[in-house]
């Protein structure tokens, strides 16, 4: 859901505390659309291109500016514990060369859980956030719970993490994400792996799930079977194309979604809101926001 800010502001409630403590919940965030025709704005890895990607401070700014819906990414370390990383490796968004020198490629699946837990994840981005962490599956979702906000949850490069998906499900149950409210209305699972969602889909078969990619229109009714939304890129979409999304029932029996990704410009915007998409994935939630509902 989508409340007007202003960015400037929202960027000025930004400090050291914002790192270190969980941001109260937004009591003037809208609980319903603004525009009831507006698509529906995901805040890609958090509000990331004001805060570092991935961190708990990205997902309260996102929280800040009225955004409920956060997208993450999901990887598995050395000693099987899930982490909220886009990269399979730590290089670009951490300090891992600095604090481990002899460990390249620094993969992150050649890393415990405890080690990432040592590296800083903010001051590539900004010097104003050195000490954010790389946080876990299960503190991600414990913030997210506290901000009241819903989950776009990727499950990132599967081939190098096998049963990923079922790792991901446990967490997720016992972090009381698997209940019937988070389920129906705050989490989708998505992924561009093709057999990960089916895995999805068998074990948890009531969790809306999402493929990203482009598939063929004479492929979409295959990818129905198991799937509630087809995310594809913004620069792959027509009209025509979304239309023949919306023409299917997915695996919930529900007409499939297109969420799209990933945009950050206001002209972008509206013309991905007017091809009829559902949402948008963007780092400028505030920017696309503000166009898709006004513009």
């Amino acid at each position: 859901m989508y409340l007007r800010p202003a960015a400037a502001a929202a960027a000025a409630l930004l400090g050291a505390t914002a790192l270190v403590a969980p941001a109260a919940p937004s009591a003037a965030r809208a609980r319903e659309s603004l525009c009831q025709h507006c698509p529906v704005v995901f805040a890609h890895r958090g509000a990331s291109a004001y805060a570092p990607e991935n961190t708990l401070a990205a997902i309260d700014l996102a929280d800040r500016m009225g955004f409920e819906w956060v997208e993450n990414d999901v990887q598995r370390t050395k000693d099987g514990r899930l982490v909220v990383m886009h990269d399979d490796n730590l290089v670009r968004t951490t300090n891992a060369e600095e604090v481990f020198p002899g460990r390249a490629p620094w993969k992150v699946k050649d890393f415990t859980a405890a080690e990432i837990a040592r590296l800083d994840a903010g001051s590539w981005f900004d010097q104003k956030f050195a000490g954010a962490r790389v946080p876990t599956l299960e503190q991600y979702v414990n913030r997210l719970s506290h901000n009241e906000q819903r989950l776009l949850l990727e499950i990132k490069k599967p081939e190098l993490y096998p049963g990923i998906e079922q790792d991901t499900l446990r967490v997720l149950d016992e972090a009381g994400w698997l209940d019937a409210v988070h389920v129906n209305e705050r989490l989708v699972i998505q992924s561009f792996g093709v057999e990960s969602l089916r895995s999805v889909h068998q074990q948890r078969p009531e969790v809306t799930t999402g493929f990203l990619g482009t598939p063929p229109v004479a492929d979409l009714a295959a990818y129905a079977a198991f799937t509630d939304r087809i995310n594809p890129s913004h620069t792959t979409i027509t009209s025509g194309y979304v239309a023949a999304i919306h023409a299917l029932n997915g695996a919930h029996g529900r007409p499939l979604e297109v969420n799209t990704w990933t945009v950050d410009d206001a002209a972008g915007a509206v013309r991905a809101r007017d091809l009829g998409v559902d949402g948008i994935i963007t780092n400028n939630p505030d920017v696309v926001g503000e166009a898709v509902c006004e513009g």
